[in-house]
């Protein structure tokens, strides 16, 4: 029985390596094609998760006071284009420690992007500063730009236009703006939460309940 030559073999040879070149390639652009899938659904979850969280918090904004001005009178809000401070409750189990001051940052990542990130802390019953609770927490990353807005009444009841800063923390917007743009093909829709006051969260005159009554018109 006559045997193979030298060159089948080494013909064989290159042919098995190319058929395992392309069974590799394959493999290869599959695995690449269910990670890039992988990671597209998990974006999108992280993004329309800090969407709902941001307007379940915001419209649950109190009246309860965060701090004082310089006269002396209580402080419920403070915003500004990349940061902003009220007090409101969570929901599930930490809902039992009782409402609890939140901050919403957007923080420089050192990379030329920008990251929400969120923080609670505990306002203890005789008035001592507020204690922090757990680390912060990054809600979104990878932001190319943004920021929040603020519109509503001032104490004379005129109407305060779309501002990056909230200017009196006496009294709490209508509306709070957030407009973010993360990186990527990815839709961040326009965020207008109307702020939901408790009035049995302060027992203080804050004028709050008549701007509410009123809020259609600062829209």
């Amino acid at each position: 029985m006559a045997g193979f030559t030298l060159l089948e073999v080494l013909a064989s040879l290159v042919l098995l390596a190319l058929l395992l070149i392309g069974v590799y390639s394959g493999l290869r652009t599959a695995t690449h094609s269910v990670r890039s899938g992988t990671a597209a659904v998990e974006r999108i979850d992280q993004i329309r998760s800090a969407q709902q969280f941001l307007q379940r918090e915001l419209a649950q904004s109190m009246a309860q006071p965060i701090s004082k001005n310089e006269r002396g009178e209580n402080i419920y809000f403070q915003g500004d284009a990349h940061e902003m401070r009220y007090v409101a409750p969570l929901p599930g189990y930490l809902g039992k420690l009782g409402p609890q001051l939140q901050s919403l940052k957007l923080v420089d990542d050192g990379h030329g992007d920008a990251s929400l990130v969120f923080s609670l802390a505990l306002l203890p019953p005789d008035g001592s500063p507020p204690k922090a609770l757990g680390d912060p927490q990054v809600l979104l990353d990878h932001i190319r730009s943004g920021g929040f807005a603020y519109r509503g009444l001032d104490a004379l009841g005129q109407k305060v236009p779309w501002s990056a800063a909230w200017p009196d923390g006496r009294l709490l917007p209508l509306l709070v703006r957030v407009q973010l743009q993360p990186q990527g093909n990815y839709a961040w829709p326009l965020i207008e939460v109307p702020l939901r006051v408790n009035p049995l969260a302060s027992g203080a005159a804050t004028g709050l309940q008549p701007l509410n009554a009123v809020s259609g018109g600062a829209r």
